[in-house]
Formats: structure tokens, C-alpha cells, sequence
């Protein structure tokens, strides 16, 4: 098949009219495949950017700009890994992929330092100048690190600190992840080590009833060469909207800047829906059914909600919007449906989503809408824009 087996995964991509009214812009499968020669693996490009804030305008489609792994110096890069699983059958003896483990060697396009250990159902143990938001979307795999393995399911999510560390998919399924890379900076070259003392935060808050918690596997350097587990549990940050009982925004990490540091935590800096300038941040979104809150909520109650996350000129309430809840930022939004179905609502159109949908938000008016009966998440990344 022309793909090799990769599969298409459907981006929904919006942006706004002459008018100012967001819309979608293209809605389909993501363009830039990328199969790789071993059946059933590869890669798929959803949206680049050379530059932060990233460009919110325009009409080039930013999944297909040409970029070199691990992506832009100033920017970053969203796509997703397809890999493929162990055969049952699988000798090592008769693996032509296989690359024995070696000293650190730096890649030519520099950024990229490798150290071997490659296989069919695994990749090379490797460290990149970029901090890293991984997505589980569907399979199995296990993050190999220096100190240890992680196994991890759909739905958790990797903070990757500029680690090495190593990818394998040792289940006959293999497995897809959502790699949001963002360009980050070593300040001791290409050891990259952790910086600062910053606390680990590792409390968990109760959550609302119907609430999945959601994982965060945080890991990074801490000595040369050595990558580390540092943290791995529920999120300890979580917003909830008394308004709307069963809706909670579990945040996983923030990026103060482009390139971004190297740093023990970043939980403790305010932004919660907005970035920072030039920065990041990375929630797990659960949205309850409308039908729990709906004619019950308040103007009032919304610009509360706004303004108990540290974003009050977000909101875009109007008694004749389409959704009380109606936001606007100057950012770059990408967002994944981890879980049951949600209608994206613009100025000029809805469009549903179900679970593995993709979609790049760019300075758009919207909200999330829940008609179903159960409730949905969303894994949004959102980056500092400029229009």
C-alpha cells in the first residue's frame, strides 16, 4: 500500500475569515506521511513553526514546511510516531536493523546526539536539545531510561526534559505516540543537564467524580549522560469550574520561553490556559456533558471560571454566542481527542470530533462542546502566537 502501512489520522485545522470569524480551514487526513521501509512504521508531520510566538495567519498549510529532526532552533515540530511491535517470532540473530549501544555520538545536523541500541521494534537510545510533550494515542510501548523502564498506556503523557532515552514497542501491536517538540537549550552543550532546584510537585488534588486522572512521566538528566525518572503519577495540578460539575484541566507543564530551559519543574509559574511569552503550556482537558450545566450557567459564572485561571480576557462571552463559553487567545492550539467525542464550536461552523482526531487551533474564537452522555478529554498544547 502507497502508505506502508502508517495510518491517516484526520487533522481539523481552523483559522479565521476576512471577517474575523474563525472557521475550519482544512479538515481531512494529515497530508505529510512519512513511511518508513519497515512496514507498519513511520511518521506523519501535522504543523511546524520556525519561529515563537508562531505564526497564527495566513494560508500555507505549516504541516508540510521542510524541517530537519529534531525540528526548528527557535521553534518546534508536531507529529506522530507509528512504530511496530515485537514478532513473536523475532530473532536477533537475523535483525538487519540492529546497531550495538556506543559512545555519544553528536548527529551532523547537530541538536541530536545518538548512542546506539537500535533494533526492528526499537529505536536507538538518543537525546535531542527540545523539551518534548508525548502523547500515548493507541498500542503499547516502553520508555527505556538510564536508570530504568516506564511501561505506559493511551492517554499518558512523557514530559521529556531533554533526556536520553529510547523508544520500544515490544507488544506484537507496536504502538503510536504524539510528539510535540519544542527547541530548548543546554547551558552546560550537549550534556544538557537539569538546572536549578526547583521543587518537584508531586501532591495530587482530589479530582471530580467521572475524572480520569491523568498520568505525567517527567524525566531529564541529572548527571552526564545518565537520564532519570523524576516523577511519575497523577498530575498535581488541577482546575476545576464550579459551574460545571465533572470539568477539570489537569496541567502537565509549562515552557517559559523559546528556546525553552532545562529545569527540575515548571508547575509552580501561573499560566494556565495562556503561555507565557514565547512559551507553553500542556493541559488534559475532561469536559462533562452540556446537559450537567447547561442553562444554569451565569455570565458571571463564566468570567469567574476565566478569571480562576489566571486568564480573564480569554472569555468571549455574549448572551448571542453560540457557546457560553466561548474563548480567544493569541495562540497556537494543538489538541487531540483522547477520549469519547466533542464538538469543536466556532463563530461560523461546529465540527465533531471523536477520539484520535487532531486538531491545530490558530488564534481561533471556539469552544468545547459535550453533547454526548459521557465525558470527553482533550490534550491541548498550546504555544504563544502572533497574528
Amino acid at each position: 500500500m502507497a502508505n506502508n502501512g502508517l495510518k491517516p489520522i484526520r487533522r481539523v485545522v481552523t483559522g479565521n475569515d476576512a471577517n474575523g470569524k474563525s472557521k475550519v480551514v482544512w479538515d481531512g487526513p494529515a497530508p505529510d506521511m512519512n513511511p518508513n521501509p519497515i512496514p507498519g512504521s513511520g511518521w506523519i508531520d501535522f504543523w511546524v513553526w520556525n519561529e515563537s510566538p508562531a505564526p497564527l495567519n495566513g494560508t500555507n498549510d505549516d504541516g508540510s514546511l521542510p524541517y530537519d529532526f529534531p525540528g526548528p532552533p527557535m521553534g518546534g515540530q508536531w507529529r506522530v510516531v507509528q512504530g511496530v511491535g515485537k514478532p513473536a517470532d523475532y530473532d536477533a540473530k537475523k535483525d538487519p536493523h540492529i546497531v550495538a549501544p556506543h559512545a555519544p555520538v553528536e548527529h551532523e545536523l547537530t541538536r541530536r546526539w545518538d548512542r546506539g541500541g537500535h533494533s526492528y521494534y526499537s529505536g536507538g537510545m538518543h537525546k535531542t536539545e527540545t523539551v518534548d510533550y508525548a502523547i500515548m494515542l493507541d498500542g503499547g510501548r516502553t520508555l527505556v531510561l538510564d536508570d530504568g523502564e516506564v511501561e505506559w498506556q493511551p492517554g499518558d503523557v512523557v514530559i521529556d526534559v531533554g533526556a536520553w532515552h529510547q523508544w520500544s514497542s515490544r507488544v506484537p501491536e507496536g504502538g503510536r505516540i504524539a510528539f510535540d517538540m519544542i527547541a530548548a537549550k543546554f547551558v552546560d552543550g550537549p550534556v544538557g543537564l537539569a538546572q536549578g532546584n526547583d521543587k518537584i510537585l508531586r501532591d495530587v488534588p482530589k479530582l471530580p467524580a467521572g475524572v480520569r486522572p491523568a498520568r505525567r512521566i517527567v524525566c531529564m538528566d541529572r548527571e552526564p549522560n545518565k537520564s532519570t525518572l523524576v516523577s511519575d503519577g497523577p498530575s498535581p495540578d488541577v482546575h476545576i469550574d464550579s459551574a460545571r460539575p465533572g470539568y477539570a484541566s489537569q496541567r502537565m507543564w509549562v515552557t517559559d520561553g523559546t528556546p525553552a530551559k532545562i529545569v527540575l519543574e515548571t508547575l509552580h509559574l501561573p499560566h494556565s490556559i495562556e503561555p507565557p511569552r514565547g512559551g507553553s503550556v500542556l493541559n488534559v482537558v475532561t469536559f462533562p456533558p452540556d446537559a450537567v450545566w447547561k442553562g444554569k450557567v451565569s455570565e458571571a459564572d463564566v468570567k469567574a471560571f476565566f478569571k480562576s485561571m489566571g486568564s480573564p480576557g480569554a472569555s468571549a462571552y455574549s448572551p448571542s454566542a453560540p457557546h457560553p463559553y466561548m474563548q480567544k487567545t493569541q495562540t497556537l492550539e494543538f489538541g487531540i481527542v483522547t477520549e469519547g467525542e466533542i464538538v469543536l464550536v466556532l463563530d461560523t461552523q461546529e465540527v465533531t470530533l471523536k477520539t484520535g482526531d487532531f486538531i491545530v487551533q490558530r488564534g481561533t474564537n471556539h469552544a468545547w462542546s459535550n453533547r454526548t452522555g459521557k465525558p470527553a478529554t482533550v490534550a491541548i498544547a498550546t504555544h504563544d502566537g502572533k497574528y
